[in-house]
């Protein structure tokens, strides 16, 4: 069953001037629930375009968008405010933790948003924290941890809330090559749990750990095709 569909969409900046660019130039795509996708691309192809609007953070300039079943693009800003907060989360590169806040705070913030009761946004927190194997730092602030454990802290903001998506960009860009592999194997863990996550990479590396790669080229898509997993390959090759 398909959860996104967009359809000959396009997203162009400073259209019909001499300077217009095409970020994204007629794309069509469907992802089903509970896919494990990757978007690849070099810096230009589209790819940050192509996540912004499937994360309403962003609307086409046209083109039609469905986003479990709703039509996304001509929603208002608070629209697509409200629509972020029920169904998708995001783990960005930069973390994006709040250095005021405790490492629990930042955790329960997005669920302050979706009006959850306190006594349950700290318990939904503490057990996303203890998931990702760092309660114990739950009262300290995000600046004292390391790179792994911030990011282990934003993905744990994310599956607190209990979104059916989770949109990755650049998970694992600022950490090291052990750490950014835990990464990708909790958010492959939270696939097979039933969560639908949507890379965002322009590492062929990275998008191989996922079940399907879309790759964007000059804002077209110009591969869509399914991926062998890491553990098929060597099965395969153990035969």
């Amino acid at each position: 069953m398909e959860l996104i569909e967009i359809r000959d969409l396009y997203k162009i900046y400073a259209e019909g001037e001499e300077n217009e660019v095409r970020a994204l130039d007629g794309v069509s795509l469907s992802i089903d629930y509970g896919e494990f996708v990757a978007i690849v691309g070099a810096s230009g192809s589209g790819k940050s375009t192509m996540m912004n609007i499937l994360g309403c953070l962003d609307i086409p300039t046209r083109g039609s968008y469905l986003l479990d079943g709703t039509p996304i693009e001509k929603r208002t800003e608070d629209e697509l405010s409200d629509i972020r907060s029920r169904k998708i989360s995001f783990i960005f590169q930069g973390y994006n933790l709040i250095p005021s806040l405790t490492v629990w705070q930042n955790v329960a913030l997005p669920m302050a948003y979706q009006r959850v009761p306190l006594a349950e946004r700290l318990q939904r927190a503490y057990d996303a924290l203890d998931a990702m194997g760092i309660a114990s730092r739950a009262e300290s602030r995000p600046t004292v941890l390391s790179g792994g454990q911030q990011q282990r802290v934003a993905i744990a903001r994310a599956i607190a809330t209990g979104s059916p998506i989770i949109m990755a960009d650049e998970p694992t860009g600022a950490l090291d090559s052990k750490t950014g592999q835990q990464v990708l194997d909790i958010l492959r863990t939270l696939h097979k749990n039933g969560t639908t996550v949507i890379l965002i990479t322009h590492d062929n590396g990275i998008a191989a750990k996922a079940k399907r790669v879309v790759r964007l080229q000059d804002g077209h898509i110009i591969e869509d095709r399914p991926n062998v997993p890491d553990e098929s390959r060597a099965i395969n090759v153990n035969m």
